[in-house]
């Protein structure tokens, strides 16, 4: 077996739009340099997300602007060059905008094809895989992006009523780069538990923040789920802000699971799919700073 060396990092998505009918169309994409079809993907620049990878990617691939929604499973592969392996973490994503993309030396087409046809136009094993994933899960509805809030310093240091405790500095920093992939969720919606710092969390997506004090902790878990279980059957994109303690026994409710950690750090979270107001799928959301 050859040695391993470097890992290149990537991600991408299969992207989807309803077609005639109904049922899904992917875009796939022609490499003219390697003569082959795949998923549109790429490398991620230094520093940058893997979300927020997969939306730019898709972007200059395709010219589709599209949402993520479900995380897909990862691939990973020899690129031909020696001790180099290729990761690349893919997510289903609903197309939203779309334009013809002129042909250059990377791509030389993208096309829109009926997912279930992909398989024979696709060149290789693991975008095959791949897309067998995305198909054999139900369509997504909708997508409920939990969040904690981010750094407020310690209670025991703020001499005011602890609800109107604000965000520090480094806290601020931490919302600004969470809101930054929560906007990639283009949300419909946002919903805040009471507290001053949890607003706080999500005032930079620049949206309407409605208040909702079932998302306080000391809340019943079972409440705050069925809570977090209607915004999902509204359809779209919600972001929900709520507090540490409340957010693992809320999820341990939500999903049936007691065997899963789902503590949660400050400025971190959880995007939730949905199929007609069912979960099917979660997925840690955090800042690249707070990994």
């Amino acid at each position: 077996m050859a040695e391993v060396n470097s890992v290149v990092r990537a991600a991408g998505g299969v992207v989807w739009r309803a077609g005639a009918g109904g049922a899904p169309e992917i875009v796939l994409v022609h490499r003219p340099r390697y003569h082959d079809w795949s998923l549109p993907k790429g490398k991620l620049e230094p520093g940058e997300h893997e979300l927020a990878a997969a939306v730019r990617e898709v972007f200059e691939e395709t010219s589709v602007e599209a949402v993520p929604q479900l995380r897909l499973p990862s691939t990973r592969y020899l690129t031909g060059e020696p001790g180099v392996e290729k990761s690349v973490d893919y997510w289903s994503m609903r197309a939203v905008a779309w334009a013809p993309r002129p042909a250059d030396d990377e791509i030389g087409e993208a096309r829109w094809v009926p997912a279930a046809d992909a398989q024979a136009l696709l060149s290789y094993a693991h975008d095959r895989g791949v897309v067998r994933a995305f198909l054999g899960r139900p369509p997504v509805t909708a997508v409920v992006a939990l969040v904690r809030h981010a750094k407020a310093g310690r209670r025991r240091d703020w001499p005011g009523p602890d609800g109107e405790r604000p965000l520090e500095p480094a806290g601020e920093r931490d919302a600004r780069a969470l809101s930054a992939l929560l906007a990639l969720l283009r949300p419909d919606r946002v919903v805040s538990a009471a507290p001053l710092r949890c607003r706080q969390t999500v005032e930079p997506l620049g949206l309407p923040t409605a208040v909702d004090a079932i998302f306080d902790e000391g809340q019943p878990p079972e409440e705050a789920a069925e809570a977090l279980g209607k915004l999902a059957r509204l359809g779209g994109t919600t972001v929900v802000c709520s507090q540490g303690k409340l957010m693992p026994p809320l999820l341990e409710a939500l999903t049936g699971r007691s065997d899963i950690d789902f503590r949660t750090r400050k400025g971190a979270g959880w995007v939730l799919c949905f199929a007609d107001g069912r979960l099917t799928g979660r997925d840690p959301l955090a800042p690249v700073a707070l990994r």
